[in-house]
């Protein structure tokens, strides 16, 4: 599978723009993650690549869900690396 096959677009919603920074309702580690619709054949390891090699960052983790809408990837950046930069470089904000 292509690289730039397996992020599709990412997925921006109320819950998940809390999770850029970590709303205050939650503790801080619980952010810096950002939310993706990704190929439904794809890999942790996968998304994991495709992410770090597109937007220069490094992945601490990626969690997915498959739903009605696709399957869902939510990808927490290591430390050192903010969400909310690369959410502004792909115009989440």
């Amino acid at each position: 599978m292509r690289k730039d096959n397996i992020l599709i677009h990412p997925y921006v919603t109320e819950k998940a723009m809390n999770h850029l920074s970590g709303s205050p309702l939650q503790n801080f580690k619980d952010g810096n993650r950002l939310e993706f619709i990704v190929n439904r054949n794809a890999s942790k390891s996968q998304i994991k690549e495709a992410f770090e090699s597109r937007f220069d960052v490094k992945v601490d983790k990626v969690w997915t869900r498959i739903e009605k809408n696709g399957k869902h990837a939510i990808i927490k950046l290591a430390e050192g690396y903010s969400a909310e930069e690369v959410g502004s470089r792909i115009g989440v904000f």
